[in-house]
């Protein structure tokens, strides 16, 4: 089977330009078939997708495999590809002729199907450069200095149009503050509520500094909290999903509306109403993680909350899942009462670099992300179907869920196996995560029903190697 650069295990460093490339990676792969992490008869990638994986010319690949075709450590067949020599590996006689690279430990599941990140294969590498080139030539002098807390004019002008025509949202770009990520949006807007002390709880059943959150929801949100001394309590969770009409006192809810992480589904129009009602009856407020909202598959992306009551809502956005992660650019559309104090948790400093912040611009202005978008939301789409045939095929007592949006499902297994089932895939080399994982610690003492399953990320392999993950997911399955 051919292997990805990622599942080879191989630390690479390679100069940024000229011949540095191809002596870094020929370097590289020779060190690993000496010291045996590539074992004789390893099949290599192809040079188009070793090229794609690193972002590099094919040229560059291919005239790597041929010096060390030369040298005997690979070899190189019509129709059975390129492979490391049955005679190579730490025995092999063959001088070494330059500075050693090291060879970390093997990181991370042979497959990784846990949620949460895109695939990062399919970054536009070219048109972010091209976005780069244009916005950095246009941008003024003092884009350069320590700027706007907020973030750069331009981000935030463009954030506030593309935001209001793709996702409902009233977005002045006077209230945007720029983040680096969700993560830290949240642990800035948690800094606030610690600050207010529960911002003058009514004394409800937990009292002061606590806020609702969904029974099944994303850890770090729990966690963020819970450092700042802000405690959570779960809300009901139904075949509708979040009710909030478990609201009992608290002055804030965490919610993913436009699509649950992990459970998958939407808010209902009754609880949307239901949830802004009880802010503007309470002066609570709406804390809305827009979690995949561009991602929508079977139907017109369903708008924020915030639209609903931009003065009750604080919104985060991020580009981590249509662009990258490694970005570290995200966003905050707050009500008008909470920019100062944001602003202040934030220490008065734009924490994200101009430069990105400018390309950013440039990519949602220049029409670059819709692009991306729309691109992406295809490939996931496709993966998405491959998915739910190939399950109804080979495991018919696994139920999906959660599948209308987003890059992720859930996969409901029968009683009693989501422990076996993990171990299956740990044995197997697949990194997969537990529905129990993501449930509120609770959530069992107020007697919820308590389903048992994985939740899936699908957008995560690359191309070449989905159906590998697929294959090896299956083997897992009862």
């Amino acid at each position: 089977m051919t292997e990805s650069w990622a599942n080879l295990g191989i630390d690479l460093h390679l100069e940024p330009a000229g011949p540095g490339l191809r002596r870094g990676l020929t370097d590289a792969l020779r060190e690993a078939v000496r010291s045996g992490r590539l074992a004789p008869g390893t099949r290599l990638p192809s040079s188009r997708t070793l090229a794609g994986d690193l972002g590099i010319a094919r040229n560059t690949v291919a005239d790597a495999y041929a010096d060390l075709v030369a040298e005997g450590h690979l070899t190189a067949r019509q129709g059975s590809g390129t492979r490391v020599a049955e005679q190579a590996g730490p025995a092999s006689s063959v001088p070494r002729r330059r500075r050693p690279v090291r060879v970390p430990e093997r990181a991370g599941p042979a497959h990784d199907l846990t949620p949460g990140t895109p695939d990062l294969s399919a970054f536009p590498r070219a048109a972010w450069l091209k976005a780069a080139r244009r916005a950095l030539t246009a941008a003024p002098n003092d884009a350069f200095g320590y700027g706007d807390p907020r973030g750069r004019p331009e981000l935030r002008a463009a954030l506030a149009e593309y935001l209001a025509r793709v996702r409902g949202v009233a977005a002045d770009p006077e209230r945007i503050v720029v983040c680096a990520g969700v993560a830290h949006g949240l642990k800035l807007v948690t800094e606030v509520l610690a600050a207010r002390g529960g911002h003058g709880g009514h004394g409800g059943r937990q009292g002061a500094g606590t806020v609702a959150v969904e029974t099944y929801g994303l850890r770090f949100h729990r966690e963020w909290l819970a450092e700042e001394g802000v405690g959570t309590v779960p809300l009901p969770f139904d075949a509708d999903g979040t009710d909030p009409a478990g609201l009992d006192g608290e002055r804030a809810v965490l919610l993913t509306p436009t699509h649950q992480f992990p459970m998958g589904g939407t808010l209902s129009p009754a609880r949307r109403a239901a949830v802004v009602d009880w802010a503007r009856r309470t002066g609570g407020l709406i804390l809305e993680d827009d979690y995949d909202g561009e991602f929508r598959h079977d139907r017109r992306p369903v708008g924020a909350l915030q639209g609903l009551a931009p003065d009750r809502v604080a919104y985060f956005g991020t580009a981590s899942k249509a662009l990258a992660p490694g970005l570290r650019l995200g966003w905050l559309v707050l009500p008008p009462t909470l920019v100062d104090e944001v602003l202040a948790a934030k220490g008065y400093a734009d924490t994200c670099g101009a430069p990105d912040q400018l390309t950013l611009a440039e990519f949602l202005t220049s029409g670059a992300y819709d692009r991306q978008v729309r691109l992406m939301r295809l490939r996931y789409r496709r993966r998405r179907d491959e998915l739910v045939a190939t399950l109804a095929r080979r495991a018919p007592s696994v139920r999906v869920g959660g599948i209308a949006a987003g890059l992720h499902a859930v996969l409901l297994l029968p009683p009693g196996t989501e422990s076996e089932v993990l171990r299956a895939a740990a044995w197997h080399g697949l990194g997969v995560q537990g529905l129990s994982w993501f449930r509120h610690p609770d959530a069992e003492a107020a007697g919820r029903p308590v389903p048992e399953g994985l939740v899936i990320g699908y957008g995560r392999p690359p191309d070449h190697a989905w159906q590998s993950a697929l294959e090896t997911l299956c083997r897992c399955l009862p």
